[in-house]
């Protein structure tokens, strides 16, 4: 009889524990639930200074774009006219380069304007039907290392190595100014691929003004 109420008790107490111990755990996770203590998360809020996301822009990426755009478009034009005037085949090979790579850039740049609901810089056509937008304008001519309408036309009706001459000595200028909006918009700009684009058109461009001071004898 007395093994027999040891035992009773031995497994009153083992339900007791338990209960205790399904009790505290009970507790300790509403304690540590988001929604402990009353159902309020009393965790802090996420930190306001988070890193910009790569979708934002601010008005120095507009800027960027709507320069750059007709700025690249003016080099390809140079590049153009290097196929069928440059005598030099490093030249020739200089400009295919130059606008393989910036013709993807404008579309890029376009695309981004217009997802911003911004304006893209209007091509403009001469009375013969021909795309004028790369040939400068009075307006454009002011813009960092872009040629006027009367350097583009001397670019224009020279050949051989006279026109090797003038576009390296252009394209130097013109590289340069690409180069200083593109370091504008790593300082100022917000948008992150056209930061990752200015990063890009600084080493392509310092790169290309070294070879063509190299094809002028400079260095």
């Amino acid at each position: 009889m007395t093994s027999h109420r040891f035992a009773l008790r031995r497994a009153a107490l083992a339900v007791t524990a338990a209960t205790a111990a399904a009790v505290l755990a009970a507790c300790g996770s509403q304690e540590s639930s988001p929604a402990g203590r009353g159902g309020h998360d009393d965790r802090p809020a996420a930190s306001s200074s988070a890193p910009v996301s790569a979708g934002s822009h601010n008005a120095a990426d507009v800027s960027f774009a709507q320069g750059m755009i007709p700025h690249h478009r003016q080099a390809v034009v140079m590049a153009e006219m290097a196929e069928t005037r440059a005598a030099s085949q490093e030249v020739k090979d200089l400009a295919a380069a130059i606008r393989k790579a910036q013709d993807p850039e404008i579309e890029t740049m376009s695309g981004w304007l217009e997802s911003w609901g911004e304006q893209v810089p209007p091509r403009t056509e001469g009375t013969d039907g021909t795309d004028h937008s790369g040939h400068g304008s009075r307006e454009m001519s002011g813009m960092s290392g872009m040629m006027t309408p009367e350097e583009m036309a001397e670019l224009e009706e020279s050949s051989g190595e006279a026109f090797d001459t003038a576009f390296l000595e252009m394209m130097i200028e013109h590289h340069k100014g690409a180069v200083a909006m593109a370091e504008d918009q790593k300082e100022n700009g917000s948008h992150g691929p056209a930061k990752a684009m200015a990063d890009d058109i600084i080493t392509a461009q310092n790169a290309e003004i070294g070879t063509m001071e190299k094809l002028l004898g400079r260095k």
